[in-house]
């Protein structure tokens, strides 16, 4: 299958090509010339399509005998090479297309592949650089490139800047940990900071920094530690909190530990992962004591920024697991409303409501959630089981059958929720709509398909 990038390159080629002969100044004069052209830049093309890379460059090359100022071609020809790895006359073709147009990504992106491949890492730095102002995403390959060369202080400095910008990728969170793990960086700060503690009990701001080396390196034991030592020395500080809600729900005491807990999620300066710890904890307490659950509610906003977990859906996993159906559904609606593209928590909802036996709200919210994804096999499936529940047959078979071609085209040997055993349950919920409905040959046609899935 060709991959939408490549219909894009190759109608940017096209355009390229185009340009070049609209360009000419007698086209009369020239007809037979650029009917060279074109035929030849259209057999390298397809040539390069069932992998006859060499045939392709004899193609390309007669274009640029014709024409050695055109990029499009050069880049052609790098591509080619750069398939055959010869890297060689790979780069000198980019480094041609590079020099020729240098404001057209694909060059740059052709030169960084030869580099990459043969690991020349030093080379691929400044192509990266310059990718960068295409693709800002690309600074993560520019950090790699930094672990490849051994230059750990570059790398740290660039995923600092990117931290400031927005939330770390898991990848780019282990690079971090790993050049702060390392002896340049970490014992030196960690003792540092030790002994700053030991001689000025009363800093705070050595405790604070020491809370987020910690925090840094997924170690929020040690960071509660010094929480608590911070806590002794300081108890008025913000940080000191960190261990005080601990302190308080092991005391029962609900209304400090709810006070301690939001001194907590107040502090901008807090790590998300301490912040999440603190409120884990005051959940679990909040379930065994309901009266603090409108602390959980009052709490959860304080989360909306985080990127990577959807803190009400979360809470409304574990009043599922625990089988608290009002509270998974309250939950799951609000996480819902925090991220609308979230097609597993409508899932789970759903499941939920199916459970609690809601099904007006379950056929209700399946069709809200249609609207939004008309290809989610899923909801038409949850719609129609709801209205069989409520014995409206008719409006269950027409909104499962909209669904049979989601059906046809789901491959059950995919991972994911659906599996061919979801398929089973679609064609039993339209036999239960058919037989209702006294439709007795819809009905065995659907038993048909139901016994083929079964098998």
């Amino acid at each position: 299958m060709i991959k939408k990038k490549h219909i894009a390159l190759f109608t940017f080629l096209l355009f390229s090509f185009g340009n070049h002969l609209l360009a000419q100044e007698n086209p009369d004069a020239i007809a037979l010339v650029d009917d060279q052209l074109e035929n030849n830049f259209y057999e390298a093309v397809k040539q390069r399509g069932i992998e006859n890379y060499d045939k392709a460059i004899v193609a390309i090359q007669k274009c640029i005998e014709k024409d050695s100022k055109n990029a499009s071609f050069q880049y052609e020809l790098g591509k080619n090479y750069l398939s055959l790895k010869n890297y060689v006359d790979a780069e000198s073709a980019f480094k041609k297309a590079v020099e020729l147009d240098n404001k057209q990504r694909w060059y740059w992106n052709g030169l960084y592949d030869v580099y990459y491949q043969t690991k020349d890492y030093q080379k691929s730095i400044p192509i990266v650089e310059k990718l960068i102002e295409f693709d800002g995403n690309m600074r993560e390959d520019l950090v790699s490139l930094y672990m490849n060369t051994n230059q750990h202080g570059k790398a740290l400095e660039l995923l600092k800047d990117m931290e400031s910008k927005s939330k770390l990728t898991s990848t780019m969170e282990y690079y971090k940990l790993k050049i702060q793990e390392s002896n340049a960086y970490t014992k030196p700060q960690k003792e540092q900071l030790e002994e700053a503690i030991k001689k000025n009990p009363k800093d705070e701001q050595n405790y604070i920094d020491l809370i987020v080396l910690y925090s840094s390196f997924n170690q929020e034991d040690k960071a509660f530690e010094v929480a608590k030592q911070l806590e002794k020395e300081i108890p008025n500080s913000d940080w000191a909190h960190v261990s005080l809600v601990k302190f308080h729900l092991n005391n029962n005491d609900g209304t400090n530990a709810s006070k301690s807990m939001f001194k907590v999620l107040d502090n901008d300066r807090m790590d998300l992962k301490i912040k999440h710890r603190v409120f884990n904890e005051f959940l679990i307490f909040a379930v065994k004591n309901p009266t603090y659950l409108k602390d959980i509610d009052k709490a959860i906003p304080y989360f909306d920024n985080d990127r990577e977990i959807n803190v009400a859906k979360e809470v409304a996993k574990f009043f599922w697991k625990k089988n608290d159906l009002e509270n998974a559904s309250k939950y799951f609606d609000k996480g819902i409303k925090k991220n609308s593209d979230d097609v597993e928590a409508m899932e789970l909802y759903l499941e939920v409501l199916i459970q609690k036996q809601d099904f007006q709200l379950v056929s209700k919210k399946a069709e809200e959630y249609l609207e939004s994804f008309p290809t989610q096999v899923g909801f038409y499936f949850y719609a129609g089981l709801g209205y069989n529940q409520l014995k409206e047959y008719k409006k269950a078979k027409n909104i499962l059958e909209n669904g049979l071609d989601f059906v046809v085209e789901f491959n059950p040997s995919e991972s994911g929720i659906y599996n061919n055993r979801f398929n089973v349950n679609f064609y039993k919920q339209l036999i239960i709509s058919c037989e209702n409905l006294n439709e007795k040959v819809k009905k065995e046609v659907y038993t048909n398909k139901l016994k083929q899935l079964q098998k």
